[in-house]
C-alpha cells in the first residue's frame, strides 16, 4: 500500500453537521431583525409625515375659516354702525323738531305728543341697535 493513496485518518475531512447551518441561521436571524427594525423605523417616519400633513391641512383650513368669520364680523359691524348713525341723525332731527314745537306750543299739544312718541320709538330702536353692537364686540 502506498502511503500517498491510503487514508491516514477517517475523521480529518468530515464537515461538522451543526457548524454550517448554525452560522447561516444566525445570519438569517440578524437579517430578519434588521428588516423588522427597518420596517418599524419606516412606519414611524411615515406616520410622522402623515401627521405633519394633517396638521398643516387643519391649520390652513382653520385660518381660512377665521378669515371668513372676521370679514363677516367686520361687515356686520360696519352695517350696524351705519344704521346707528342714521338712527342717531333721526333722533337729533326729532329732538330739534320737538324743541321747536315746545317753543311754539299753543293750547293744542297733539303734534308735540306725536313727535314725542316717535322720538321714543326711535330711541328704543337705537338702544336695541347699541345692545346688538355690544354683543358683537
Amino acid at each position: 500500500m502506498d502511503s500517498k493513496t491510503a487514508p491516514t485518518s477517517r475523521s480529518t475531512t468530515r464537515p461538522k453537521p451543526s457548524g454550517g447551518t448554525s452560522t447561516s441561521a444566525r445570519w438569517f436571524l440578524v437579517f430578519l431583525i434588521v428588516m423588522i427594525a427597518l420596517g418599524a423605523t419606516a412606519a414611524y417616519v411615515y406616520s410622522n409625515h402623515l401627521k405633519q400633513q394633517m396638521i398643516t391641512a387643519i391649520k390652513a383650513d382653520t385660518e381660512r375659516q377665521i378669515a371668513t368669520l372676521q370679514s363677516d364680523y367686520e361687515t356686520r359691524l360696519t352695517t350696524m354702525s351705519k344704521e346707528m348713525q342714521q338712527l342717531q341723525s333721526k333722533v337729533d332731527s326729532f329732538n330739534e323738531l320737538l324743541t321747536f314745537t315746545k317753543d311754539n306750543a299753543s293750547n293744542k299739544t297733539d303734534n308735540s305728543n306725536k313727535l314725542y312718541t316717535q322720538l321714543n320709538e326711535v330711541q328704543k330702536q337705537l338702544d336695541t341697535l347699541q345692545k346688538k353692537m355690544e354683543l358683537l364686540k
